[in-house]
């Protein structure tokens, strides 16, 4: 190999045995094995639990924000009450001549004075259900009661029977506490000599 021509410096010259030059590291005498197993035991774990509950979300499994769903209200129950002080229409709405004042008669004999319970004949002569009517809510349980009274019918709440106000008196009849049976085909002798299949 020929001689290099270059002038010799200090690098040229190293020596024999040459120590450490420069930052070295030793390593940490504190960490052990089994610690950086501990960490990596734990990190494999969490990222596991987040792949399975990030799988569930997808999947459509699990919902991270479910949507309440409303209770039911339960339904009260109105206790049927039998109460003489309303006034009582009863209209035949059947072919049947008649039924107006059995009716009339089967009200006045379970406490109702005669004077508050009046009959006479509906304008339609095809009326399907037996069928009390009142006006608001709080007259329901009358109602029910007058229905236990005609021996079964059913109830609904209208305006169509309530009395109108009558100017030319002081008492407004708009409010009078009225309760009415309008008589349906399925009271009528025809349907109850029907045998049930």
């Amino acid at each position: 190999m020929p001689n290099s021509t270059y002038p010799r410096d200090r690098f040229d010259d190293l020596p024999q045995a040459p120590g450490r030059v420069g930052a070295h590291r030793a390593e940490n005498p504190h960490m052990r094995g089994w610690v950086v197993f501990f960490w990596a035991l734990i990190a494999t774990v969490i990222l596991i639990a987040l792949g399975i509950f990030g799988t569930l979300v997808v999947s459509g499994k699990v919902t991270l924000f479910p949507t309440p769903t409303p209770s039911a209200t339960p339904t009260p129950v109105v206790t049927p009450v039998i109460d003489t002080s309303y006034t009582v229409l009863v209209l035949n709405a059947t072919p049947e001549t008649g039924l107006a004042t059995q009716f009339r008669d089967r009200i006045v004999n379970a406490g109702w004075s005669a004077d508050k319970v009046s009959a006479s004949g509906a304008g339609s002569t095809d009326f399907p259900t037996t069928t009390i009517y009142y006006a608001l809510p709080s007259d329901e349980a009358a109602a029910l009661g007058l229905a236990q009274v005609v021996g079964g019918a059913a109830i609904a709440q209208s305006n169509a029977y309530q009395a109108t106000d009558d100017p030319g008196t002081a008492a407004d009849e708009s409010q009078a506490r009225q309760l009415t049976v309008v008589i349906g085909i399925d009271s009528t002798a025809a349907a109850s000599s029907t045998p049930t299949p």
